[in-house]
């Protein structure tokens, strides 16, 4: 398994849209109610903490149903952030469910020089056609087929957060399976969380 990551490392390091360099990295997250955005954005703060890093994370809710549209943000950077204004121009947009991939709340974070990724059963071109003049690195991936598989339920959550961490290295894996570990293991148990571990990692290994 670790000659394989090696292996994608050095795809990712051919990939320009895999390389991020700007002094603050802005993530936005759009998901419904009940598919564990908050628990991504938690967790990714947590393992940017966790390296030294200087983090903002916050989360919007709409009305409190399940199934509502919610948005978490993540800002990463290594030096102090003295911007608390909301992102208006993400590095990735995360979209947990593909029937928000059209809403005007997405379509208006989007620009071509961002990476988008997306829990779907589509392929990367059928996403494509949904954001208008989109130019911009598209992955998608199911997530929910593989959180069915090795969880048991379909919470796409942490098998996005390993892509995202395998499309941007903003964080090591590492770093984000100890800080799940960390908060989850006393909230849903030992079982559950090796569980979601093993998600996030086919997630970070998924091209």
């Amino acid at each position: 398994m670790e000659i394989i990551r090696d292996l994608l490392g050095s795809i990712r390091d051919l990939n320009p849209y895999m390389k991020f360099n700007k002094e603050t990295f802005e993530i936005i997250f759009f998901a419904r109610a009940g598919q564990g955005a908050k628990s991504i954005a938690e967790s990714l703060a947590q393992a940017a903490v966790s390296e030294g890093k200087f983090v903002q994370a916050f989360s919007f809710y709409g009305p409190q149903r399940s199934g509502a549209p919610t948005k978490a943000y993540v800002k990463i950077s290594s030096n102090p952030i003295r911007n608390h204004e909301p992102i208006t121009d993400p590095d990735v947009v995360v979209v947990l469910d593909d029937t928000l991939v059209t809403s005007e709340d997405v379509g208006k974070n989007i620009t071509e020089h961002e990476s988008v990724i997306v829990n779907t059963r589509k392929n990367e071109e059928e996403i494509r056609k949904s954001i208008r003049d989109f130019k911009g690195n598209i992955k998608a991936i199911d997530a929910n087929g593989i959180a069915l598989d090795t969880v048991g339920i379909i919470q796409p959550n942490g098998v996005i957060l390993g892509k995202l961490i395998g499309v941007t290295e903003i964080v090591k894996l590492e770093s984000v399976i100890n800080q799940f570990r960390e908060i989850f293991e006393k909230k849903i148990g030992v079982e559950l969380t090796q569980k979601n571990i093993l998600a996030i990692e086919r997630g970070y290994d998924a091209l």
